[in-house]
């Protein structure tokens, strides 16, 4: 990898591709090709979404390459995250989880999980998981040049917030809320020198 040329965005690093990404995606392969081809990328099926929620909640406190890295044992783990499945989890299940080192083992965040789960077959009644949650897209999107520049929640990610509380949610505050929005394409916070700048279609570049 090389920094960028004098004169280009300050945020990005071109690699030897001739592509520049933010300094988070430039260097480690796993997050590399998580940018280039799944962060920002709309995500509209329930099952998609709830997958998202439940890993969101879980990278609290954690660096989001570590979550990356657990996803496939965490898939396994929560039967590929299918909502009915792990509503139906019982006290067993919890018992099985938290002695899986594959995945992170916090009691709270699992029991978020089956939580999350049920709410989300209950909104089936309404809009669902996903037109709730797609419901608060913004009218316009950041514009970030640096790092620096982009924000960690929004007006929408704390109404989001508080209405997916109201409807039984649990760990999804407003700055965790932003972060999913950030990466199932709801916002574009991808560096204006990025490469990926836009690709969601949802945002011109």
């Amino acid at each position: 990898m090389t920094e960028s040329p004098p004169g280009s965005d300050p945020g990005v690093i071109v690699g030897d591709d001739g592509l520049a990404r933010p300094a988070w995606a430039a260097t480690d392969r796993l997050l590399r090709d998580y940018y280039d081809t799944e962060w920002g990328v709309p995500v509209t099926d329930e099952q998609g979404v709830y997958e998202r929620i439940s890993l969101e909640a879980f990278q609290a406190g954690l660096s989001w390459a570590t979550i990356l890295r657990k996803r496939p044992a965490f898939r396994a783990a929560f039967d590929g995250f299918h909502p009915d499945t792990v509503a139906a989890y019982t006290a067993r299940d919890i018992e099985r989880l938290l002695a899986d080192t594959g995945i992170v083992r916090n009691r709270q965040k699992i029991e978020a999980a089956i939580t999350n789960a049920r709410a989300t077959i209950e909104l089936r009644e309404d809009a669902g998981i996903s037109g709730l949650v797609w419901s608060f897209k913004p009218a316009d999107t950041p514009h970030p040049r640096t790092f620096a520049e982009i924000p960690t929640s929004s007006v929408e990610s704390v109404a989001l917030s508080k209405e997916l509380r109201r409807r039984g949610f649990v760990f999804v505050g407003p700055t965790t809320m932003y972060a999913l929005m950030e990466a199932i394409g709801i916002v574009d916070t991808h560096l204006l020198g990025s490469h990926r700048r836009g690709s969601s279609g949802i945002w011109p570049a």
